[in-house]
């Protein structure tokens, strides 16, 4: 079989970080790490081209070449998906679908689809390949069983040029303890949390290291701690290890919950193994709302001090907040702004409340007639399937209020300053001549950075003013705190398309 795999382009959406990329000479932040795992669950002796709409665009040629086309995607990027589903019927191509779009709204594409692969593909896959190969594939592949991660396939990186992202992605495990009423990640993946083995993990990171990576890896899992003591006691010991042998080559980022820093002995194996920041879910410094969406890890704790006591151990805190929340009072959206400020998040992704299809939150609202009908995915541009009881007017205004506050150039670069003066990085990554190779662009960014934010941006004065600062306090610093300065511009393009 010739096979083409094809990854849907995603709009500009506050993770795109599509306006930042064109400082750095990348094409996307992060590869499809579905597909590429599909990928190595296909028979042997297939074909395979792979097709990311975020780096390249789709070719005709590439249409008429596959016997069979593969597609995978998110909600948010729905839009595109349609798109290349249209084209590849225009070609009388056999279309297969999966992921968390086709899992949750496969009946939405049911005309359109030949046949849906949906849930945790190392199951489902095997099944649909097993009946293709005796000529009955059946319409659609769902299962409840949820896989063993032991079994899961090294994701076939060989598929794509490095060099076009940012960084590269491993899956650890699957699966929260925790349940959080609008998150729809226990929905998809439960509550069991399913690990790989170590040696898996080292065979992922030595993969990506053969293939002439070097530089950022995320460690995409929905809550990396989840698993603590697998983590703890194999899981970074081991990546310690390898990067000690290896001097280094990588440093990662990932997804964990605030519990982080009740643990000073897991802050100190992360930091040593080479992460350099994480993606906390804070969602809102009101207890009330935090009882209400029943995050209990967040609550009845000093929010402020575990956030300073995580960033001052070198782990920069990027946090995710939501607004419209029932029992969020008319203060909340001064009281988010100086939360964020006092926490010095730089990083601070606040969203409309939505409820995803499936949660407990969408079946509550659902029978209360307060849902929507259109769930988008995105949670930076102004949409939510839900009715707010604080109105949606006000919840609307209120939330521009605070995007305005924390991404003005002024106070932007207020928060980095402030940042600055608690974070202490502490990786040992390798500046090395395979890196060079990989991210050859980064070196060409640096005057264009200096140029548009010294010479040409609003805010020029406190640009120089950080450079400085960074330079004479916290040289180390210096490319994190550059990358912040592109994110922030790419944040207020993508604010300034939704306002």
């Amino acid at each position: 079989m010739k096979t083409l795999l094809i990854y849907p382009r995603y709009p500009d959406t506050f993770w795109s970080f599509r306006h930042a990329l064109k400082f750095l000479n990348k094409s996307a932040t992060h590869p499809p790490l579905g597909l590429l795992t599909i990928a190595g669950l296909l028979p042997k002796d297939w074909e395979l081209k792979l097709v990311d709409l975020n780096v390249a665009p789709l070719r005709d040629e590439d249409l008429a070449w596959a016997d069979l086309v593969l597609i995978s995607a998110m909600a948010v990027q729905r839009e595109s998906a349609k798109e290349v589903i249209k084209r590849a019927k225009k070609f009388s191509k056999k279309v297969v679908a999966g992921g968390p779009l086709f899992t949750v709204f496969y009946q939405e594409f049911w005309e359109d689809v030949d046949h849906f692969v949906l849930n945790e593909g190392e199951i489902t896959l095997p099944q649909f390949l097993s009946d293709l190969a005796q000529g009955s594939p059946k319409k659609i592949y769902t299962t409840q069983e949820k896989v063993d991660l032991k079994k899961s396939p090294i994701p076939r990186y060989d598929l794509i040029a490095l060099k076009s992202y940012t960084s590269m992605c491993i899956q650890f495990s699957r699966g929260c303890p925790f349940n959080c009423e609008f998150c729809d990640v226990t929905n998809l993946f439960g509550h069991a949390v399913r690990t790989k083995s170590k040696e898996q993990i080292i065979n992922e990171l030595e993969n990506l290291y053969q293939l002439g990576w070097r530089g950022s890896v995320f460690f995409v899992d929905d809550n990396f701690i989840g698993p603590k003591r697998v983590t703890k006691e194999e899981i970074l010991p081991a990546i310690i290890e390898w990067q000690q042998r290896r001097n280094y080559p990588f440093y990662f980022y990932t997804q964990v919950s605030i519990n982080l820093a009740d643990d000073d002995e897991l802050i100190r194996l992360m930091t040593k193994a080479g992460f350099t920041s994480v993606f906390i879910g804070i969602e809102t410094p009101n207890e009330e709302s935090l009882k209400e969406a029943n995050k209990r890890q967040n609550m009845n704790r000093d929010l402020v001090a575990s956030i300073r006591k995580v960033q001052k151990s070198g782990l920069e805190v990027m946090g995710g907040f939501i607004l419209g929340f029932d029992n969020d009072p008319p203060t909340i959206f001064d009281t988010l702004v100086r939360f964020i400020e006092d926490t010095r998040i730089i990083i601070a992704m606040v969203g409309l409340l939505n409820a995803p299809p499936g949660t407990r939150f969408y079946n509550r609202l659902h029978e209360e007639g307060r849902i929507l009908p259109r769930f988008i995915g995105n949670n930076t541009d102004l949409s939510t399937n839900i009715i707010p009881k604080i109105g949606l007017e006000t919840l609307i205004e209120g939330y521009k209020r605070v995007i305005r506050e924390l991404y003005s150039v002024k106070n932007y670069y207020k928060r980095i300053s402030n940042f600055l003066d608690d974070y202490s990085p502490k990786v040992k990554f390798s500046l090395s001549l395979p890196y060079l190779k990989c991210n050859s662009g980064y070196l060409m960014s640096v005057p264009k950075i200096l140029f548009h934010f010294g010479l040409k941006e609003e805010g020029r004065g406190d640009f120089w003013k950080l450079l400085w600062k960074t330079l004479a306090k916290k040289p180390k610093a210096l490319s994190t705190i550059l990358a912040q300065v592109v994110s922030g511009y790419h944040f207020r393009q993508i604010f300034k398309e939704a306002f």
